[in-house]
C-alpha cells in the first residue's frame, strides 16, 4: 500500500468513526430523551437497575442503529475525508503530481466494501440470534418479559394461541393450537383438529412443548378430547417474540426468511417475506450505490464549489433513501393488478446505479 492510499483511508476511517459516534449517539440520545419515563417505571428497583437496562437496552440495539445508518456513516465519511484534502489543496497536488483522482478514492471503495460486509455479518449473524432481545420495549425488565401470542403459524402449518407468554420460564399459558394440513396439490389450509392445555413449557432436551392437562379435540370426530402429553414444533422460546409482530420478520436473517416463505400462508404475508428476503440483498448493494453517486461529485479541486459539492451528493442520497422507503411500502400492495416484492426491492438500485456509473464516466481526473 503507497503513503498516499494510507493517507486517504486513515482519513476515511476517522470520519466514518467520527460518523458512526455522532448518528448512532445522537439515535440513541433521542430515543432515550423521548422513552426515559418508560425506563424509569422500575425505579423500585434501584438506580443500578435502571442504568443496568439502558446500557444493555441501547448496548443491543446498535445493531439495529448501525443497519439503518450504515450508508449514511459511509457517505458522511466520504464527505469528512475529501473534504479535509479539498480544504487544504491537497488534491490540486495529487493531480500536479500525475495520480488520478480514481485513484486517489480507491481506498474508500475498497474500505466501503469491506465495511459493507460487516454490514452483511451484522444482518445476516448478529442481529437474528439477539431478535427476542431487541423487540424487548423499554419498560420491560430484561428476562421478565411477557408476550401476548396470537396464531403464530409454525413449520406444520399449525396455528399458536395464548393470553400470555413467560419468557423466563418458557412457558404458554392456556395455550390453544389449530392443528392444519394442506391437501394435495392445494395450497388451502384445513382445520384437523385443537389442542388445549392449563401450561405448555418448553423442553429444551426433546424440543417439544410439554402440555399440563394437554387435551387433543379432533374435528368432526365422535370420540372427543384425547389426552397429550407434548407437541412437536419449529417454534422455540425465541422464535415467539420475534414472531408475532409482522413487523418484527426484519429481524430475520435471509435463511429464516425463505424457510418462512416456503410455508406460504397467506399471500400477502408470503409478499412481506419475500420483500424483505430481496432488500437484505439490495439494501448493502445501495449503500455501495449512494456512495459511488457522492464520491464523483465530492472530489472537487475548488475549496469554493465543496459547500454545494456537499450538499449535491446529501440531496442524492437523501433522494435514494426515499426512494427505498417508498419502494418497501409498495412491496406488499397490489400494483398494476399484481403484487411484485422483488421488483420493488431491486428497483432502487436499476435508477440509482447507472446513475453511479455515469458519474463515475464523467468524472474529471
Amino acid at each position: 500500500m503507497k503513503i498516499l492510499d494510507k493517507y486517504v483511508a486513515k482519513n476515511f476511517l476517522i470520519g466514518y468513526a467520527i460518523a458512526f459516534c455522532v448518528l448512532i449517539g445522537l439515535r440513541i440520545i433521542i430515543d432515550l430523551f423521548v422513552n426515559l419515563d418508560e425506563f424509569t417505571e422500575h425505579a423500585d428497583l434501584g438506580v443500578l437497575a435502571v442504568i443496568k437496562n439502558i446500557l444493555l437496552f441501547y448496548g443491543l440495539n446498535i445493531t439495529l442503529y448501525f443497519r439503518d445508518f450504515a450508508g449514511m456513516i459511509t457517505v458522511v465519511a466520504a464527505v469528512f475525508s475529501l473534504g479535509r484534502m479539498v480544504r487544504c489543496n491537497e488534491l490540486v497536488a495529487v493531480m500536479a503530481s500525475g495520480v488520478s483522482l480514481k485513484r486517489v478514492i480507491a481506498p474508500i471503495i475498497i474500505l466501503s466494501i469491506l465495511l459493507t460486509v460487516l454490514l452483511v455479518v451484522d444482518q445476516e449473524f448478529l442481529i437474528p440470534p439477539l431478535g427476542d432481545k431487541l423487540v424487548r420495549s423499554q419498560d420491560a425488565i430484561p428476562g421478565q418479559e411477557t408476550y401476548d401470542v396470537w396464531f403464530i403459524a409454525d413449520g406444520n402449518g399449525s396455528l399458536i394461541c395464548s393470553r400470555r407468554f413467560d419468557v423466563k420460564t418458557s412457558t404458554l399459558y392456556k395455550p390453544t393450537i389449530i392443528t392444519r394440513k394442506k391437501k394435495a396439490g392445494s395450497v388451502i389450509w384445513e382445520v384437523t383438529g385443537r389442542i388445549s392445555a392449563e401450561k405448555a413449557v418448553y423442553n429444551s432436551e426433546t424440543g417439544r412443548w410439554d402440555l399440563i392437562n394437554g387435551l387433543f379435540t379432533e374435528k368432526d370426530s365422535d370420540r372427543g378430547a384425547q389426552p397429550i402429553l407434548s407437541y412437536a414444533s419449529d417454534i422455540t422460546p425465541k422464535d415467539i417474540p420475534v414472531r408475532r409482530k409482522s413487523r418484527n420478520k426484519t429481524l430475520l436473517s435471509w435463511r429464516q426468511l425463505a424457510a418462512l416463505a416456503e410455508q406460504k400462508t397467506k399471500i400477502k404475508d408470503v409478499a412481506l417475506l419475500y420483500s424483505q428476503m430481496h432488500f437484505h440483498i439490495t439494501e448493502p448493494i445501495i449503500n455501495l450505490v449512494m456512495l459511488m453517486i457522492s464520491l464523483p461529485i465530492l472530489v472537487c479541486r475548488d475549496p469554493r464549489s465543496m459547500k454545494s459539492a456537499v450538499a449535491i451528493s446529501f440531496n442524492i442520497t437523501a433522494a435514494c433513501l426515499v426512494v427505498t422507503f417508498i419502494c418497501k411500502m409498495f412491496a406488499t400492495e397490489v400494483v398494476f393488478d399484481r403484487v411484485m416484492p422483488a421488483l420493488w426491492a431491486w428497483l432502487p438500485v436499476f435508477i440509482f446505479a447507472p446513475i453511479a456509473v455515469i458519474e463515475l464516466d464523467s468524472m474529471k481526473t
